[in-house]
């Protein structure tokens, strides 16, 4: 039925507006374009360095050096189709699970994508809908709209018809019906940056830190490779001499040899693919992640703020009874008037199984249930009734019929069980900009009962013994709160009790969060949080040197969310909370976030290992680059030695060991610690290289030089991936020892050591390579042993 008899638009006229352009047209923030992964993976600056340099290889040199670039167009395609798999997949838990709106149309209420919504649509709007366009209230029934996702204000406006309401605003209490007057980019949301639906990034150590990477070796590249160009001519006699009898193109090649060694190519793309693959992997457990680098933000969690509603129990309200405290009749019809809302949250809905018998008294007037009031009121023909939590509605009460009501409510709580209390209201509705009138008479205790998860108890442990402590903050009674935490054992074997969270620390300054942090330090379970303290708690931990994530599915979590560093929104939440949330647990599980953080954790782990190998690279070329032209020698290798050694050494290694299982827990300064291994590890390589090269060079024996360089760096290489598998288990084992052995092919067959140009070793050279190999891979083994008691003593 259309309310106050409105029909909205026709079918013609929403086609009309659309044809017009009038549409709410929404870009998914949670997922790139095809387009835009695609240039992401092609238009970088080192596939120009590299893309240019394969160019010059093919205009002066043999194709053979060039292969380089079948190792680039390979990692552009990989890059492009696994994150384009991970959009594919991400893109269809977003359609299934969009947050629509109800529009009026052909008289009908029907569920439209926030995206298809026109001008002048009618649009229904219920407590924890997000406004999806601007609009203008044509009715309302108690409704009130939170703008603070937009405005920074928390204070929740009562909306009356003809006034406007903004996209991106929540409502948190009644209902309303609206008609769109701006949609699409012309709405408030979409010309705010810091809207609640934009999308920006979470804080990402690992992408922090590799860019810091790529942008000081981007510095360095550009005149070492100006310098490098020029070593190499003078190696071959100087510009004139290179110029008369082509030798330049020999320059070419040497130079092209030591910019292909000094690029970490296949590090952004590694990075990108594992958190593609977190991403695919998580949804198919039923976790939409709306931006990436989310998943690496859990690992780092050490506080993770949870509600207890839905979280460590299942949102399952039964109603356990009611106990009336006096004899009014009155009582249960108007208690059956409340359950009966369309608009009730599942607390009060509970309600309607112990009154199925019960006719509802007639509502003739209301105000809607809060969050932020925690309580709502009805005016019938029998009178006034307010229902809400106890500790609000008889505040600062001392008269017996108040003490003797909460004596009860305590004793309820203290077994776990939620109460509401009903009151008569002797002076009327009360109004909602001044607090409840004094007289309230408590006329009825409703005692509920939440079902804990069966799983609830095993997740928290699993925290508890990853070093994350779990702070439970809930809008409910305090000892209920804690009573709940204690079944779940919150704090292991640790007493829990319930603070009230009206009694902490209050206010925004930095004394007030000092305060409030260390009352959180103490505790872990507190009750009656407002959403605002759920703002101050989250900024009291962050101050506190904190990583905090936090769970919610209420409107009122949004802005907490949003604060903390990693926002994670039930399935079923809200749509304003959604829209603000990193992550969507979609069943709803408190359960799976065990997996997100496996998944976390493997991408910092792994790709820790392979920053160590591509870092290592990286340093041993722009040494060698600097030492050949500081002394003018020839390149010490050919762009195909590099190609293989990258291959065998860096890019297969690094690609198997970036995707494969790593339980390893977070530990901070990930660049710090690679850099710790990766400079001294490539200095150790560069000078193995030049201990071989510079005899067999200053002998005049070329092919034996770069055949020994070559074989240095192989076998320090492959120790190197030996130390970063550690530990060795079958298949890493088996990957270690399959490696070295295309090492060996390499040599042994005829056809491909000629079209690597590379020579059987001479036994001074072999001999040569044995030396310096061994004791390469021993100062590497030394640096990996320092680096490894620096961890231990940073986590101890």
């Amino acid at each position: 039925m259309s309310p106050g008899g409105l029909v909205g638009l026709t079918a013609t006229e929403v086609a009309e507006r659309v044809a017009d352009g009038r549409v709410n047209s929404a870009t998914d923030a949670s997922s790139r374009s095809l387009g835009s992964i695609v240039r992401a993976n092609v238009f970088t600056l080192f596939n120009l360095i590299l893309s240019i340099g394969m160019v010059l290889i093919l205009v002066s040199g043999d194709w053979q050096d060039a292969m380089f670039g079948i190792v680039l167009l390979a990692n552009t395609l990989i890059g492009i189709v696994s994150e384009y798999r991970a959009k594919r997949t991400l893109d269809r838990l977003a359609i299934l699970h969009a947050t629509g709106a109800v529009a009026l149309r052909d008289g009908e209420s029907v569920s439209v994508p926030i995206g298809d919504i026109v001008q002048d649509d009618i649009v229904l709007l219920s407590t924890g809908d997000q406004v999806p366009a601007d609009a203008v209230v044509l009715d309302a029934v108690g409704l009130e709209v939170d703008e603070s996702l937009l405005t920074g204000e928390s204070e929740e406006i009562v909306k009356k018809a003809g006034d406007e309401v903004l996209s991106g605003s929540a409502v948190v209490a009644g209902t309303g019906v609206v008609r769109v007057a701006r949609v699409g980019p012309e709405g408030y949301a979409n010309r705010l940056t810091a809207a609640a639906r934009r999308y920006s990034l979470v804080t990402s150590e690992l992408r922090t830190g590799i860019n810091k990477v790529l942008v000081a070796v981007s510095w360095i590249i550009v005149p070492v490779t100006v310098l490098l160009f020029w070593s190499q001519l003078h190696s071959q006699g100087g510009l004139t001499q290179a110029i008369a009898d082509g030798t330049w193109r020999r320059a070419v090649v040497f130079a092209v040899a030591g910019v292909v060694g000094m690029i970490p190519e296949g590090l952004v793309l590694l990075t990108s693919i594992n958190f593609a693959l977190a991403a695919a992997i998580l949804a198919k457990a039923r976790v939409l992640v709306q931006e990436l680098p989310a998943v690496e933000i859990l690992a780092r969690v050490d506080v993770l703020c949870v509600d207890k509603t839905g979280t460590i129990t299942d949102g399952t309200v039964v109603l356990e009874a009611i106990d009336e405290l006096g004899d009014d009749a009155a009582v249960r019809p108007a208690l059956a008037a409340f359950a009966a809302d369309p608009q009730a949250n599942a607390t009060v809905a509970a309600l309607h199984s112990g009154l199925a018998e019960v006719v509802p008294a007639v509502v003739d007037g209301q105000v809607p249930f809060s969050s932020a009031r925690k309580w709502s009121a009805i005016a019938t023909g029998s009178g006034t009734w307010v229902l809400g939590a106890p500790e609000v509605l008889l505040a600062g009460r001392d008269d017996a019929a108040a003490s003797s009501a909460l004596d009860q409510v305590e004793s309820r709580a203290s077994a776990g069980l939620r109460v509401l209390v009903l009151a008569a209201a002797p002076s009327g509705l009360p109004g909602t900009d001044r607090p409840l009138p004094a007289d309230l008479a408590p006329a009825a205790l409703a005692v509920l009962r939440e079902r804990v998860r069966p799983d609830a108890e095993h997740t928290l442990a699993y925290f508890r013994e990853q070093g994350v402590r779990v702070k439970v903050i809930s809008g409910d009674n305090a000892r209920t709160v804690g009573a709940i935490a204690r079944v779940v054992r919150l704090d292991g074997d640790a007493a829990v009790r319930g603070v009230d969270a009206r009694n902490l620390p209050s206010g925004a300054d930095e004394e007030s969060l000092d305060a409030l942090a260390a009352a959180l330090r103490e505790d872990s379970a507190f009750g009656r949080v407002s959403p605002e303290q759920k703002r101050s708690i989250v900024k009291a931990l962050q101050r506190d040197g904190h990583t905090v994530a936090m769970t919610g599915d209420g409107v009122n979590d949004a802005l907490a969310l949003k604060d903390a560093d990693l926002g994670i929104a039930m399935g079923s939440a809200a749509g304003a909370t959604k829209a603000v949330a990193r992550l969507v647990l979609l069943d709803n599980r408190f359960a799976t976030l065990p997996d997100v953080v496996a998944q976390g954790r493997r991408v910092i782990a792994n790709m820790e290992r392979v920053s160590n190998l591509f870092l290592t690279k990286t340093t041993y070329a722009a040494l060698l680059a600097i030492v050949v032209v500081v002394l003018a020698w020839p390149y010490p290798f050919l762009p195909r030695h590099l190609t293989l050694v990258g291959s065998l050494t860096i890019g297969i290694p690094a690609f198997v060991l970036a995707l494969a299982p790593n339980p390893r827990r977070y530990v901070p300064g990930f660049l710090t610690r690679v850099l710790w291994f990766a400079v001294p590890a490539g200095v150790v390589s560069a000078a193995a290289v030049l201990a071989v090269y510079a005899p067999l060079h200053a002998a005049g024996d070329e092919g034996q030089a770069r055949t020994a360089a070559t074989l240095v760096l192989l076998v320090i290489g492959l120790w190197v991936v030996g130390i970063l598998a550690r530990p060795l288990n079958a298949w890493r084992l088996a990957l270690v020892a399959s490696l070295a052995g295309a090492a060996a092919l390499a040599f042994a067959i005829p056809l491909v050591r000629e079209f690597l140009a590379l020579e059987i070793p001479t036994p001074a050279t072999a001999l040569s390579v044995v030396v310096a190999g061994s004791v390469g891979c021993l100062l590497v083994e030394v640096v990996h042993r320092a680096g490894a008691r620096r961890t231990r003593a940073a986590v101890d």
